[in-house]
């Protein structure tokens, strides 16, 4: 027992002190993005631990942070459903479906999809003739969309691995490019800005057989290089390790049936700094859950906070998130198993 506590400490010990070491860095190389609704975390669950997922296993819902995350479902099929009250009035809604078939022998197959509305915008086109430089054309609409197919499979008690390919399609509407400009008349031409390339997340989880310490690694949202008109960029890419733990396995004996689940991601970002998140995860009688998460280096949100309900195969969760000048941020989500 002691051994395992010292081995279980020195582990926390060296994700926090590589963490820390990679957050300290002043000099950082950052890229150009794109299709930046990948990056929203729509689940209330994850949201409310901070989206500490890596190495957590959440069913279907797993398809948007670790595919490996699947194989752990206890139940034939596993659905969810996310409404995402997002900041500027922007909508983000997810849904997943994972089927375990043949008791995971060959193992878990799922389905995802990531719906984004960004509302109505006024559309101007430049005229030197109208009073106001400009002629009003009206409003338009812009929306975005994810759909993948994932599939996870259990090799071994302790090593399980995962990954998704998806299509992802961005819609900003058209625009109205200058060719020449001779300074009396300019030559134009409208162009369609839609993109829809393919996208690739990969994720593993391993069990070294100490209580219910798992560890998680993934990589999502690895993509070619697209442009709209001139300048190229990719997708949002995201490197994460990750570790988690059910600590109250620590001890002996509990008087009633509850759990609490620490994790520790430690994410690399293509275009930002990198972040350390802590999540907490309090379960009593697998009926009621109370959450709580830290995200390090983020401007407007930092502390999370959340609960859960849990019966019959059914589960509803709910996420609240501070947001600095944007006020606060909403999710919803529900579940079923069966």
């Amino acid at each position: 027992m002691k051994k395992k506590l010292q081995i279980i400490f020195a582990l926390l010990f060296l994700t926090v002190f590589f963490s820390a070491n990679i957050l300290a860095q002043d000099h950082q190389k950052l890229a150009q993005t794109g299709f930046q609704f990948l990056s929203v975390v729509s689940d209330a669950k994850a949201a409310s631990m901070a989206e500490a997922m890596t190495s957590l296993q959440i069913g279907s819902s797993a398809l948007f942070f670790n595919p490996a995350g699947m194989t752990e479902m206890e139940s034939f099929i596993d659905l969810s459903a996310s409404i995402n009250m997002w900041i500027a009035d922007i909508r983000h809604n997810t849904f997943s479906v994972a089927v375990k078939p043949f008791d995971g022998d060959y193992g878990v197959i799922g389905l995802s999809a990531q719906f984004v509305d960004y509302g109505e915008f006024y559309r101007t086109v430049v005229d030197k003739s109208a009073s106001l430089g400009y002629r009003d054309l009206g409003t338009f609409s812009l929306n975005a969309y994810a759909i993948g197919l994932g599939y996870a499979k259990q090799l071994s008690d302790q090593f399980s691995i995962g990954g998704q390919v998806r299509l992802v399609k961005q819609d900003l509407g058209e625009s109205t490019i200058a060719v020449i400009n001779t300074g009396v008349d300019t030559t134009s031409r409208k162009v369609d800005n839609t993109l829809s390339p393919f996208i690739f997340d990969f994720g593993t989880q391993f069990k070294p057989g100490i209580h219910s310490l798992v560890f998680g690694m993934s990589v999502r949202n690895f993509s070619q290089e697209v442009k709209y008109a001139e300048e190229g960029f990719q997708a949002p890419l995201v490197f994460s390790l990750g570790l988690s733990m059910n600590v109250l396995d620590l001890l002996e004996k509990l008087p009633i049936e509850q759990s609490l689940y620490v994790s520790v991601d430690a994410s690399h970002f293509r275009d930002h700094a990198e972040q350390v998140k802590l999540g907490l995860d309090y379960r009593l009688l697998d009926i009621l859950s109370l959450r709580a998460g830290y995200i390090s280096n983020n401007d407007e949100s930092g502390m999370t906070y959340g609960f859960g309900v849990a019966k019959f195969g059914f589960a509803f969760d709910y996420a609240y998130t501070p947001f600095g000048v944007f006020d606060k941020v909403h999710r919803f989500t529900a579940r079923f198993s069966m």
